[in-house]
């Protein structure tokens, strides 16, 4: 299914996945999860199926709360092992791809690393740590904008 979607342009991925989600339930609602390693270099992946570098993350499953969301999704996408509960920085609509996706976006700060690495997989191309000042070109505007936000440099904003 990974690989039909990354023959699609990834507007219309997005719209489709997020569509499939909407016949499921009313709203979709996602986690995000920014994790550093003891440099303070930041955690991103980047999908088989979409362009550009995320916080690791994906949907909510039904019966799920955010932060067990928060810690599946980390590993089922990096392999990393939460030894903290995760922390909620904020909760943001997400416009751009729906009027009713909303993602919470969680900071891990102890976890422990993949004993082997899952990536690359069928969702996930690559996972990599990167220097907050040397950031990939093709990072998404929301995942940059959380950095800049974390930082300092951009007042918050509820808009992913």
């Amino acid at each position: 299914m990974h690989f039909l979607l990354s023959l699609l342009p990834a507007r219309f991925t997005r719209r489709l996945i997020h569509g499939a989600a909407l016949l499921r339930h009313a709203h979709t609602l996602g986690v995000r999860v920014i994790l550093r390693d003891a440099s303070g270099y930041v955690l991103l992946v980047r999908h088989t199926y979409l362009p550009g570098w995320y916080f690791p993350g994906g949907g909510v499953d039904v019966g799920e709360t955010l932060a067990e969301a928060a810690v599946r999704e980390t590993f089922e996408e990096t392999g990393i092992i939460a030894r903290s509960e995760p922390v909620l920085l904020g909760l943001y609509h997400n416009r751009e791809t729906t009027r009713r996706d909303h993602v919470a976006l969680f900071e891990i700060t102890e976890w422990d690393p993949p004993s082997r690495s899952p990536v690359p997989n069928s969702e996930i191309a690559e996972a990599r740590f990167f220097s907050p000042v040397a950031l990939p070109a093709d990072i998404t505007s929301a995942t940059l904008r959380r950095l800049d936000e974390r930082a300092g440099r951009m007042a918050p904003s509820a808009i992913w």
